[in-house]
C-alpha cells in the first residue's frame, strides 16, 4: 500500500472479525475495532495483536446503534474504509425474536451508514450472506439470482443490501462491496483465533468439533432425504482465513480504477459437501469417532447451496485456497486448545 489505511471494523472481536483484522493487518493497515462483545470476546483481539505481534488494537466496546459513542470513535481517528461485521446472526432465533434482528441489524446498519455519510468516509465492505438467496432454484448459485430470505435474518442482510443500493444510487461516489459468505468453518492454523459460540452452537463445524472433544454426546443430523448424494444437506464450506482475505481483497480493490463502485460477489468455494461428508473430514482430522442420528428436518433449511465463486475471481482477484480437511484441522486444533473457548 502507498500510505497506510485506517479501516474501522465494526464487530471485529467476533469470529471473522478477528480473522479479518488480522489479516488487514499483516497486509498493512491500520485498524479499529468496535464490537458490543453480546456474541464475541475481547480476548479475540489480544490474540490477534500477540500473532502479528503488534501492540494492542485500539478497541471501543460499544454498540453500533449508540450513535454518540460511535460518532466520539469517528471524531478520534482518520478512518479511510470500514468493514461490517456487527449483528445478530442466528437464524433460528431470529425467527423468535425478529425486532431485535430487524434492530440490530437493520437500524445499526443504518446509524453507521448517516455517521460515515457525516464525516465522508465513503468506503465499506459489508458482510452479507447466502441467505439472501432463499431456496435456491438451481446451483451453482450466481450473483444475478433471485434474491429473497425465509427468515428474519435473511431478511435483514437483504434490507442492508437494498439500503446500500439505494445509497448508490443517490451518491454513485460511495464505494460499496456487498460479500455474500457461505458457511464460514476452521481458524487460525495458530490455534489461538476461532469460533468460540456462546451456548449450544448453532453451526456445524463447531458442534461437531464438541462432539469430538466430548463436551457433547452425539450430533444431530437434520433430515436424510434430501435430494442429494447421500440425503443429508449440501453447503459450501469456505475456510475463515480465505473469507477474511476476501475482504481485504474487496479493499485493494476498490484501489484500482476500473473496479464498479457497487459490487456483489459469492465468497465460496464452489464446492458442496454433505453433513455426513463433513462428518467423516473432521473423523479423519481428529482421528475421533463421531457418533450421530437422524433427525426431523430442521424448517427453513434448503437441500443444497453452494457458490459459483468466479466473479469474486474477476472482480477481487481472490479465490478460496483451502480444502475440507485442512478446515477441519485447524477447527481441531482450536478445540483442543481452547476447550471452552476464549473464557
Amino acid at each position: 500500500m502507498s500510505q497506510q489505511q485506517t479501516v474501522l471494523v465494526t464487530g471485529g472481536a467476533g469470529y471473522i472479525g478477528s480473522h479479518t483484522c488480522l489479516e488487514l493487518l499483516t497486509a498493512g493497515y491500520q485498524v479499529i475495532v468496535v464490537d458490543n462483545l453480546c456474541n464475541s470476546s475481547a480476548e479475540s483481539l489480544k490474540r490477534v495483536a500477540d500473532i502479528v505481534g503488534c501492540s494492542e488494537l485500539p478497541f471501543y466496546k460499544l454498540d453500533i446503534r449508540d450513535t454518540s459513542a460511535l460518532n466520539q470513535v469517528f471524531s478520534q481517528h482518520a478512518i479511510d474504509s470500514v468493514i461490517h461485521f456487527a449483528g445478530l446472526k442466528a437464524v433460528g432465533e431470529s425467527v423468535q425474536k425478529p425486532l431485535s434482528y430487524y434492530d440490530n441489524n437493520v437500524n445499526g446498519t443504518v446509524s453507521l451508514l448517516a455517521l460515515m455519510q457525516e464525516y465522508a468516509v465513503k468506503q465499506l465492505v459489508f458482510s452479507s450472506s447466502a441467505t439472501v438467496y432463499g431456496d435456491p432454484q438451481t446451483v451453482p448459485i450466481q450473483e444475478h439470482f433471485p434474491r429473497s430470505a425465509t427468515n428474519p435474518y435473511g431478511r435483514s442482510k437483504l434490507m442492508i443490501e437494498e439500503i446500500l443500493l439505494d445509497l448508490h444510487t443517490a451518491e454513485p461516489d460511495w464505494q460499496l462491496a456487498v460479500l455474500r459468505y457461505f458457511n464460514p468453518v476452521g481458524a487460525h492454523p495458530s490455534g489461538r483465533i476461532g469460533e468460540d459460540p456462546r451456548g449450544i452452537p448453532n453451526n456445524l463445524m463447531p458442534y461437531v468439533a464438541r462432539v469430538a472433544v466430548g463436551i457433547y454426546p452425539e450430533l444431530a443430523v437434520f433430515g436424510n432425504d434430501y435430494s442429494t448424494r447421500d440425503g443429508t444437506g449440501v453447503r459450501d464450506y469456505i475456510h475463515v482465513v480465505d473469507l477474511a482475505k476476501g475482504h481485504v481483497a474487496a479493499l485493494e480493490a476498490f484501489r484500482r480504477p476500473q473496479t464498479p463502485h457497487w459490487l456483489a460477489v459469492n465468497l465460496g468455494t464452489g464446492q458442496g459437501y454433505s453433513v455426513l461428508e463433513m462428518i467423516q473430514a473432521f473423523e479423519q482430522a481428529s482421528q475421533q469417532s463421531i457418533p450421530y442420528k437422524i433427525v426431523e428436518r430442521r424448517a427453513g433449511d434448503v437441500a443444497a447451496c453452494f457458490a459459483d465463486p468466479r466473479l469474486a475471481k474477476t472482480l477481487l482477484a481472490w479465490q478460496a485456497e483451502k480444502n475440507l480437511l485442512t478446515m477441519c484441522e485447524d477447527a481441531w486444533r482450536w478445540q483442543q486448545q481452547n476447550p471452552h473457548g476464549y473464557s
